[in-house]
């Protein structure tokens, strides 16, 4: 084989999280975004440590057991990769990526290992979208959706998407037509010129209630009442759900992450709340929350079984968003410590504190990596739910110094997990139990949660940490 040159194979394989093994006569192709079974058409990129690397031309055959994917946008939105396997085996798929990675570290896990929990919901599960504004070509017509699976700029229209609620595809489809007719136009990335940036829709799943965000730039002088009128009037008349909040955000930042720089209530209340194991929860337009309510729930259940008795003890909660691992885990403890670098996430977990009752909690704002070093209190035990990238390798050696006896590690990267993993392991903590929470149906990710135990090294000298 040499560089551009096309190719007709199967997928043997999938790694983490969605590195394809495609078999080409004596040869091995990595592509992405294609699942176990496919018979694929690609053509070669570059090679790299003695394989070829590819790109995805299109799908010749599907897989054996595949199934018809509900989405009428399934290939081309960048979402939903495994919408056409069926669940069993998406499942199967991330249960065995996972412990590979994991077990290359570990050993074998065996009874160790307690399997992988299915989500609740397979489709409508997510409690929020952020919707971009957009066209599905160039110089085409206002669209409101995804990005286009392998596009910095082409939007795939998500108005029939399948695991959002249906009032989710209702917003959306009556903002975009609303807005289309008054000829408004979309933020241009290059360019830096235009209105309409974003949708951010959120959903309290056990509550019930929905928040719209609309997300402009400060570039036009828009009257929003005709579609804040018609967005009450079409909640009244269609929704499943309550509407209770809408909100203005201006923001003019050049990167594609929201910075709200002017956030302007249009209607009701700026929050909505959800409802977790017994707990409530106020969620602002842009504080963290699990976006699978139902999941969510198995997940922190599982947490909660996990780190065991926390009577009398000292709980420190690393990375702990909103702090819903900190209530869930204080009601019998001594102290529940949350540290967050997101001031908005901490000032929610506060708030949430006092809805709940909880006198216990204590919620730091800053950086685990410098914040360690100014905590008065020392913990029995420790929960660690990081971002993506993991726990930062300077702030390791400071987790491990407090000896706990008992941690848990809440993964939703498991290659991250695993590389801090290892250091663990040197330190003397081992992995005691090991089980995953599919809060993503028909995508690549799938939380994983670790129970460590201290046992111990007899020269363990933490400056080779």
């Amino acid at each position: 084989m040499k560089k551009k040159q096309e190719f007709i194979g199967y997928v043997e394989k999938v790694d983490f999280p969605n590195k394809g093994y495609v078999k080409v006569d004596e040869e091995t192709v990595i592509v992405k975004n294609v699942i176990p079974g496919q018979q694929v058409r690609g053509i070669t990129t570059k090679r790299r440590n003695g394989k070829f690397l590819g790109r995805l031309l299109e799908t010749v055959e599907s897989a054996p057991d595949a199934v018809v994917a509900p989405c009428p946008v399934f290939g081309e939105c960048g979402g939903c990769l495994y919408q056409s396997m069926p669940y069993e085996k998406q499942l199967a798929l991330k249960e065995r990526q996972v412990r590979e990675l994991i077990e290359n570290v570990t050993g074998p896990l065996g009874e160790r290992y307690d399997g992988i929990i299915g989500s609740p919901e397979h489709f409508h599960y997510r409690n929020k979208m952020e919707y971009s504004f957009g066209d599905a070509q160039k110089d085409g017509p206002l669209v409101l959706g995804m990005h286009k699976r392998g596009s910095t700029y082409d939007i795939s229209p998500a108005g029939d998407c399948q695991i959002v609620h249906e009032d989710f595809n209702k917003i959306l489809n009556y903002t975009v037509e609303l807005f289309r007719q008054d000829g408004l136009t979309y933020y241009h990335k290059r360019t830096h010129e235009g209105y309409l940036r974003y949708l951010l829709v959120r959903r309290g799943v056990n509550t019930k209630e929905i928040m719209v965000n609309l997300v402009t730039s400060s570039q036009m002088d828009y009257d929003l009442t005709p579609w804040l009128e018609g967005l009450i009037e079409l909640a009244e008349q269609a929704f499943d759900n309550e509407l209770v909040s809408v909100v203005h955000t201006v923001s003019d930042t050049l990167s594609d992450a929201v910075k709200p720089e002017d956030v302007n209530l249009l209607y009701g209340r700026d929050f909505i709340y959800e409802e977790l194991l017994g707990l409530r929860f106020k969620i602002s337009p842009f504080s963290f929350f699990q976006t699978n309510s139902l999941g969510a729930e198995k997940l922190y259940d599982l947490v909660r079984q996990y780190i065991g008795e926390t009577k009398d003890k000292v709980v420190f909660d690393l990375y702990s968003g909103t702090g819903t691992i900190t209530q869930l885990l204080a009601p019998v403890a001594a102290k529940a410590v949350g540290v967050e670098i997101v001031e908005e996430a901490v000032d929610a977990a506060k708030e949430n504190a006092k809805l709940n009752q909880l006198s216990n909690c204590e919620f730091i704002a800053g950086d685990v990596l410098a914040v360690l070093d100014e905590l008065t209190d020392k913990p029995d035990l420790i929960v660690l739910d990081p971002p993506r990238d993991g726990i930062h390798p300077k702030a390791l050696p400071k987790i491990i110094e407090f000896g706990v006896d008992k941690m848990v590690y809440v993964s939703c990267k498991p290659t991250s997990l695993a590389r801090d993993l290892i250091v663990f392991q040197e330190a003397g903590y081992e992995v005691q139990k090991m089980a995953l929470v599919d809060l993503f149906p028909h995508t690549v990710h799938v939380e994983t949660v670790i129970l460590m135990t201290n046992c111990g090294l007899e020269d363990k000298n933490m400056d080779n940490i």
